[in-house]
This record gives structure tokens, C-alpha cells and sequence, in this order.
């Protein structure tokens, strides 16, 4: 694989903001808020599938090892397939519409909400507890998403790259 030292330098620059990120969190009922989402998703919009999963997965993973290692094999499975799949749909397309951006990244958040209440119920053995979690991983995601989505449309990361 023959990857520019422009492109190598962003894949680690996100990668290390995702690491950083995972350890900022707002308090709330049953755990955090971590704003890691954001830069997973963003990544994933601009990166092809190996690479989002490289910052997503492996990011939220390394963060998790670092700050929090409970969940850290939840973190690569969830936020990496989040990545994959979010880079896979809007890949496809040529010129990706806002429907299409909304489309990818709402898959994503679902991955992720999923991932998370279904890892969680094992690693505490007690449904309860992600259900408890669950509100909060929903705004996460759509913080994420939403915020992701206007960074991409607004800002020309896309022409960074090229």
C-alpha cells in the first residue's frame, strides 16, 4: 500500500485525537460522555475503511487501554465496525448528497448504541446497567453524527486529502 506522508500524518494525527478525547467526559448517570464520537465519525467520512478503522477502532481501543481498559475490546469492536461501515456507505458514492452523509453516519450512531448497551450488559453482566447508559450513548452518537456531518459539509476536508 503506498500512502502519502500528508495522508500517514493525518491518519495519525486523528488517531491520537482519538486516543486524547477518549479520556475528556462530562459525568453523567451510570458513567461518561466521551467526544472521541466526534473525531471517529468525522475520520470515517474523509478515510477509506481501513483507515477509519485504524482511528476508530484501534483509537478508541488504545484510549480505553490508557484511561479506562474495561471496555477497551467493546471500544475496537463497536467504534471500529462504526467507522467501516460509516466509510463504506459514503465511499460508494461519487458526490455524497447530505442525505447520504445523514444516511452513513446514522447507521454509524445505531452500530454504536448497540455495540455499546450489548458490551456493556456483558462486561457488568447486568443489562440494567447499560440500560441505564443507554439515553446518554443516544446523545453521544447524535453529537458525533450531527456535529461530523457539519464539520465535513462545511469545512473541505475531503480536497485535504486530495
Amino acid at each position: 500500500m503506498n500512502i502519502s506522508v500528508k495522508r500517514f500524518t493525518l491518519i495519525a494525527m486523528l488517531l491520537a485525537m482519538t486516543i486524547v478525547l477518549s479520556s475528556f467526559s462530562i459525568p453523567v448517570p451510570g458513567g461518561h460522555l466521551y467526544f472521541n464520537d466526534l473525531v471517529i465519525v468525522t475520520a470515517a467520512l474523509m478515510l477509506n475503511p481501513v483507515e477509519a478503522f485504524i482511528v476508530g477502532g484501534l483509537g478508541s481501543f488504545l484510549g480505553d487501554l490508557f484511561f479506562y481498559p474495561t471496555p477497551m475490546f467493546v471500544s475496537l469492536v463497536t467504534h471500529g465496525l462504526q467507522a467501516v461501515v460509516i466509510s463504506l456507505l459514503i465511499s460508494k458514492k461519487e458526490h455524497p448528497a447530505l442525505k447520504d452523509y445523514v444516511l452513513a453516519v446514522t447507521v454509524g450512531a445505531i452500530i454504536m448504541i448497540g455495540g455499546y448497551t450489548i458490551g456493556r450488559a456483558f462486561i457488568y453482566a447486568n443489562p440494567q446497567t447499560a440500560m441505564i447508559k443507554l439515553p446518554f450513548q443516544i446523545i453521544q452518537a447524535s453529537f458525533g453524527a450531527i456535529m461530523a456531518v457539519i464539520l465535513h459539509t462545511r469545512l473541505p476536508l475531503k480536497k485535504f486529502l486530495k
